[in-house]
């Protein structure tokens, strides 16, 4: 597996926490019959990350349980601080100035009194979370395997910070299903994130295969969806995770309710072609 143009995932340096253990060997019902694809000449997949393959409300909780306690070193109350972070981010995770209106709601602050070194140790606890092990959502792993039975490559494209999201992908233990996982801001920051074109091209491009020949599944509509017309591939949305509310936008090929559904729609079983 490829990542930004054939980097490894290494594991980031130095690191509090040991590598996540090897994922288990797949069960019994893990194993999936033979399968073809739905649309003929399908090459690809280009999956989302975050709240499609896995819940990702389980990594941001952990992430404001690590700001938390970041913040009692300074003073504030953990318990009310992890609270105020909870039901911000609630509100929306994808906003911007979640500490900082949390830091507000438990009056840490309020006139000024939030000092460089604090706002940048609790920003260092976010982005240094690095939890031993994520759980994909239920069927994710079967799901996978089964469009690598029908010979389709599988590419991971997802927003975020590098260090942070290959980490996740390695606690997921699904890495070795993906040919190549691009992270946009590898490609120019965040300006380059999703609905951004540039990330589905680098997809494209590493796995060679042509955007008709492939088919993007994610659940952010605005993001997703919208990002795989930019270059003409056709999208699945699964609704899952936080926005699973959110209307489907014109253009969406198909929708699902999670990732699973949507390889049970892309893949018939070869028994009921019989």
């Amino acid at each position: 597996m490829s990542v930004n143009g054939g980097r490894r995932l290494t594991p980031p340096h130095p690191s509090p926490c040991p590598p996540p253990p090897p994922p288990p060997h797949p069960s019994s019902h893990d194993q999936a019959p033979q399968t073809h694809a739905r649309v003929a000449g399908l090459d690809a997949v280009l999956c989302d990350l975050d709240d499609t393959l896995y819940p990702q409300q389980a990594w941001l909780d952990g992430a404001w349980q690590a700001v938390a306690a970041t913040g009692a070193r300074y003073g504030i109350d953990e318990g009310a601080f992890l609270a105020a972070l909870r039901a911000d981010a609630a509100q929306g995770s994808g906003r911007g100035g979640i500490i900082d209106r949390a830091l507000a709601a438990v009056g840490f602050g309020t006139a000024g009194c939030v000092g460089t070194d604090v706002h940048s140790s609790l920003l260092t606890a976010f982005r240094g979370h690095r939890p031993v092990r994520l759980e994909p959502y239920p069927g994710v792993r079967a799901a996978l395997a089964r469009l690598r039975m029908a010979g389709v490559r599988l590419a991971v494209v997802t927003d975020g910070e590098v260090a942070v999201q290959e980490w996740k992908m390695r606690a997921l233990g699904i890495g070795a299903f993906f040919d190549t996982v691009v992270v946009s801001d590898a490609l120019g920051g965040r300006q380059c994130r999703k609905p951004h074109a540039a990330p589905f091209r680098e997809a494209l491009k590493e796995l060679g295969v042509r955007p008709e020949r492939c088919v993007v599944v994610g659940d952010r509509p605005e993001k997703d969806v919208i990002g795989a017309a930019r270059v003409d591939i056709r999208a699945i949305r699964v609704k899952t995770g936080e926005y699973s509310a959110v209307p489907d936008p014109p253009g969406v090929w198909h929708s699902a309710a999670d990732f699973p559904a949507a390889v049970d729609w892309l893949l018939e079983a070869e028994s009921a072609c019989r």
